[in-house]
């Protein structure tokens, strides 16, 4: 079980030099019963930063599997073919480095904070929206993954610490997202259909 900051794990991990490779499933072992906040950020927060494309695609699937389980309030699991998906040590210390100063100033600002509502309710709340956002990170939509994946970083992290001030800033920053994406799908399919129509005619 970990119970040190998020930050401080993952660079305990990063510096571990007698690993050749990182693997999805030490990261689970690492983070204990806090991964599924904790992983949640971990593959959303690339999504932030600008990426290849095809990189929400890649990171899409674990945080599909990821934000199901916290919202069926399951224990962290992932099936073999995930948790055995692996980056050379240096990748995984390179993506630390760029992780973990965001991280830091965070958690400079994170605590528990009650809402007055059961933690099961806001954490089974959040995993549902996280589903949602997961699902619209995989699709190939046109800058459609930078804001719904800060939303699940911010829902993650608020999950984590107990925050429910992150929570409803996670929660309010999923509404905007939803917004831009479905007007980004609903210019594509106008643009779609006029080409359709000017091509038929």
């Amino acid at each position: 079980m970990s119970t040190g900051a998020l930050s401080t794990v993952l660079r305990q991990l990063a510096a571990d030099r007698s690993r050749e490779r990182i693997a999805v499933g030490d990261l689970l072992t690492a983070l204990g019963d806090r991964a599924l906040g904790a992983l949640l950020f971990v593959f959303a927060f690339p999504n932030v930063l600008p990426t290849p494309p095809g990189t929400s695609t890649v990171l899409g699937a674990p945080l599909i599997f990821l934000a199901a389980q916290l919202a069926l309030g399951l224990n962290p699991w992932l099936p073999g073919v995930v948790a055995r998906r692996s980056m050379s040590q240096a990748d995984f210390a390179a993506l630390v480095r760029r992780i973990a100063p965001w991280l830091e100033r965070a958690e400079r600002l994170l605590r528990p904070r009650p809402l007055g509502v059961p933690r099961v309710v806001i954490e089974r709340g959040a995993g549902t929206v996280c589903l949602l956002l997961s699902l619209i990170l995989v699709l190939p939509i046109p800058l459609g993954n930078m804001l719904p994946a800060l939303a699940l970083c911010l829902l993650a992290l608020g999950v984590l610490e107990h925050d429910s001030a992150w929570v409803l800033a996670g929660l309010t920053t999923a509404v905007a997202a939803v917004a831009v994406v479905w007007g980004v799908v609903f210019a594509l399919v106008k643009a779609g259909l006029f080409l359709l129509h000017g091509a038929m005619q």
